[in-house]
Formats: C-alpha cells, structure tokens, sequence
C-alpha cells in the first residue's frame, strides 16, 4: 500500500463516524480535500500523507510516537508541527490557549506551514455560510495564525488571505 493511501485509510478510521461542526459533512472530507490541495501544488508524498493525519493526533487521542512507528518520526513531527500544543481541555484561558498556538505555528517549517495553510484554507472556505455566529469568533483566530505562516507556500497563503478578506 502506498504511503499516501496508508495515511488516508488511518485518517479515514479515526474520523469514521465524526462529522464537521455546521455543515454536517464527514470529517474526512476535509482532511481530503487539504491532502488534495497540497498534491495539487506538487508536494511530496511525505506531506501529503501527514495532511491527511493533520488531525489525528488532536482530535483522536493518535499519539505523534504513534505515527512516528506507523509511518515515520518526519510524518510525524509534521504532524505534531500543526498540532495545537494547548489542548481546549488544560488551564488557560482561550486567548492564552491560542496565543501559545499562534507561537507553536511560526515555528512550524515550510511543509509544516503548508499544511496548516491548506488546513486553513478549506476551514475559511465556507464557514461565513456554514456556520455565521462561530466564524465571528473563529475567524479572527485565522488571522491571527496567518500572520505567523507567511513562510509557508505563497500560493496558499494568498488564497487563505483572500478568504478572510471577504
């Protein structure tokens, strides 16, 4: 089995039965659609396969040292690059909690920045729409993440911009 589709069955069964919040699609729709964005732009397997388990270790409980085993410490450290290190659930206030996200995310690498702007990308696409009363709120926090991903691929990052604009 391919890297890329070994990823995509793993995103596939930790986010079975998981839908987005708003639009009620399944969650693995948006992983797809950020993997597809990254292979449409011509990154390498390795990338693609963690946008594909961009989530996994925040929203499943998936640990980076499993992925590192089941994958490799580079998908893996991709991975945790675009994880939230302040978990909703630890003390802390919200802006604290994203304020230390935001830190975690400028340090990301090219590949790392990539993905969390696909990432973004897919999650501002819509959620104007989707869901009015949470994108006031999350939106900025969007913005917040953009300043600091500029190092990341430009093509995304315009778009991202573009999106939080409207």
């Amino acid at each position: 089995m391919s890297l890329i589709k070994k990823a995509h069955a793993l995103a596939t069964a930790m986010h079975a039965g998981v839908v987005r919040m708003g639009s009620g699609e399944p969650y693995v729709e948006h992983v797809e659609r950020v993997a597809a964005s990254l292979a449409e732009l011509g990154f390498p397997e390795h990338v693609i396969a963690a946008a594909y388990l961009h989530d996994v270790i925040e929203d499943t409980g998936y640990s980076e040292a499993e992925l590192a085993k089941e994958f490799s410490p580079e998908i893996a450290a991709l991975v945790a690059e675009v994880t939230n290190p302040v978990l909703p659930k630890e003390p802390g206030n919200r802006a604290w909690r994203k304020a230390k996200e935001v830190e975690h995310l400028a340090k990301a690498s090219y590949f790392g920045a990539s993905i969390k702007l696909a990432d973004m990308l897919d999650n501002s696409s819509n959620v104007r729409e989707v869901n009015p009363e949470f994108a006031a709120t999350y939106l900025p926090v969007l913005a917040a993440k953009l300043a600091v991903l500029g190092h990341g691929h430009p093509e995304l990052f315009a778009k991202v911009k573009a999106n939080l604009a409207k």
